[in-house]
This record gives structure tokens, C-alpha cells and sequence, in this order.
């Protein structure tokens, strides 16, 4: 293994960038789904308002 980042030492940097963009679009994805849910709890609280007629 210590061969390979031998012969091309910027693998490591390319492997570190990808691990980084994962991280990255995870925690993206986990928060947005955070918001989702609490905004559906939220709104299954509030009682639903009639329109006057």
C-alpha cells in the first residue's frame, strides 16, 4: 500500500478531497431532512384555520 502512495503521492490528497465531499454532502442532506421533519411537526400542531364564507 505504502508502494502505490510511493508512486503517486497525490492519491492521498484525491482520497482525502473525496472523503471531505462526502462528509460534506451528508451533513447537508442530514440537516435538510431535520428541517423537513420539524416542519411537519409543526404543522400538524397547529389546528387548521377555516376560511370565513
Amino acid at each position: 500500500m505504502s508502494d502505490l502512495f510511493d508512486e503517486y503521492p497525490m492519491l492521498i490528497f484525491a482520497l482525502e478531497a473525496l472523503l471531505a465531499l462526502f462528509l460534506l454532502v451528508f451533513i447537508v442532506v442530514w440537516t435538510s431532512s431535520g428541517r423537513k421533519k420539524a416542519a411537519r411537526a409543526s404543522k400538524s400542531e397547529q389546528p387548521r384555520q377555516q376560511k370565513p364564507q
